[in-house]
């Protein structure tokens, strides 16, 4: 098991919580064409962007770092970081292939896009660029890499058999592709918390599934890369913990994940009720860290 690594959050006023622009939609994964599922994911993203890389969110950038070191990339190698996020495995990646290499990350929210271009500015890493695009528009003729990294990605395209050939397509032949998605009991009990209350306000927003629900245990993820044409038994389940030093930490997660979707389209007293029925019922079950689960896979290409 990771070894939960407490850290300070500032409390984050409910005021400030409720100021943003209501989105159309949740990221929830309904029955809905390709592009809607898309644009779903982007707003709910752009909109996270201002808490995503929050202390209590730490988990983005530890499953990241242990993405990247179990690839060993070599220096100087070429590697795509796909639904890059703000950085979390792209910025590890960067640092291990070094200046003679070069890291692209792509991904389709702009705002994380902006805080992963900032960090590698910050850090010196003139190798490194981030673009934005949608992985099922890869062109094998223009790019291909050595690497290829997605981590908590896959499940947001709607036929993930079909966004795993469109990474393998861009992959060099002996280079590596390495999926990383959430384990089960993601976020609990935290989770379980947020759409109890979510359900008592607004019951169309009750969540039906997670799309990384059919994905979260090593048999059915390697399930899912067959069924794309790639095969590999390099699957690792590693259970994990985010350290909440206040109730108010896990409000301060769902501000920055894909919970926020689903809390953009609860009006402002709402909205009010689903803080406080979350954060009442952390504090009364004392509530110290939420699992972070993860399910790890690289496949090598022949």
């Amino acid at each position: 098991m990771l070894k939960p690594v407490c850290e300070k959050t500032a409390v984050p006023r409910y005021d400030r919580l409720c100021s943003h622009t209501s989105l159309r939609e949740s990221v929830q994964m309904q029955p809905e064409t390709r592009n809607d599922a898309k644009a779903r994911a982007t707003s709910t993203y752009n909109a996270a962007a201002d808490y995503f890389d929050a202390p209590a969110l730490s988990f983005w950038d530890r499953i990241g770092q242990r993405t990247v070191e179990r690839m060993s990339l070599k220096v100087g190698a070429c590697v795509l970081d796909a639904c890059c996020g703000s950085g979390a495995s792209a910025i590890p990646a960067a640092k291990a292939i070094g200046p003679s290499g070069r890291l692209l990350g792509v991904d389709l929210a702009e705002n994380l896009l902006r805080l992963a271009r900032g960090k590698a500015s910050q850090l010196g890493l003139t190798h490194a660029e981030f673009r934005l695009k949608d992985i099922e528009e890869l062109d094998p003729s223009t790019e291909t890499f050595d690497a290829v990294i997605c981590v908590f990605g896959i499940f947001f395209v709607p036929d993930m058999p079909s966004g795993v050939r469109s990474l393998w397509r861009v992959l060099r032949p002996g280079g590596q592709l390495a999926i990383t998605t959430w384990g089960p009991r993601v976020l609990e009990p935290g989770s379980s918390a947020f759409w109890s209350a979510v359900r008592n306000e607004r019951p169309d927003l009750y969540r039906s599934f997670n799309p990384w629900d059919r994905i979260n245990e090593p048999p059915e993820l390697a399930s899912m890369l067959l069924e794309a044409g790639v095969y590999t038994d390099d699957l690792l389940a590693e259970a994990g913990a985010q350290p909440l030093s206040s109730p108010e930490d896990f409000w301060t997660i769902a501000m920055g994940s894909g919970y926020r979707g689903t809390i953009e389209q609860l009006d402002q007293e709402t909205r009010r009720r689903v803080w406080q029925a979350t954060l009442d019922y952390i504090s009364k079950d004392r509530v110290q860290s939420v699992e972070t689960n993860a399910v790890y896979a690289i496949a090598r290409k022949p």
